[in-house]
């Protein structure tokens, strides 16, 4: 169980995550679940996919990096993270629906993180994964528009 000060810094990773331009594109929620794990719930739609029918590798990336930077994120309650690389794999296709990525720690814990998700679809198979480092930044959480603990 959190104690209040890292529940505080969890919720206002979630009002950051929110808060974020790009994610007005997206049907998405973003969950900090404990120290070191985050879950981002979405729906895949049309409007994501490629010519051939199903979602275009962007939105797999994109959860996934979210996924991964928040739960490293977690364990960091000064600075904002910085995606330094990311490997990414596809292992099935998506045509749509509910998806959910699941971010967790890995290790590092002074100035390097490495963290990684999985989609799973509504059917409860896994549809991609990745491993992505992550670097503390200059930029101070406390100092984003997004970023709010309660007082």
């Amino acid at each position: 169980m959190p104690d209040n000060g890292q529940a505080a810094h969890f919720r206002a990773l979630e009002q950051l995550y929110a808060s974020a331009p790009i994610n007005s594109l997206f049907h998405s929620a973003l969950e900090v679940t404990g120290a070191g794990s985050a879950r981002i719930t979405f729906e895949a739609q049309e409007a994501h996919f490629h010519a051939a029918g199903a979602i275009h590798g962007t939105m797999y990336f994109k959860m996934l990096d979210d996924a991964a930077f928040y739960a490293a994120n977690s364990l960091v309650s000064d600075r904002f993270l910085l995606t330094t690389g990311f490997n990414l794999h596809f292992t099935k296709p998506l045509r749509g629906g509910k998806v959910v990525a699941e971010g967790r720690w890995i290790s590092g814990k002074r100035r390097v993180f490495i963290a990684e998700a999985h989609l799973v679809d509504e059917d409860g198979d896994e549809i991609g994964r990745g491993t992505g480092t992550f670097m503390r930044s200059h930029i101070a959480l406390s100092g984003l528009d997004g970023y709010r603990q309660p007082r």
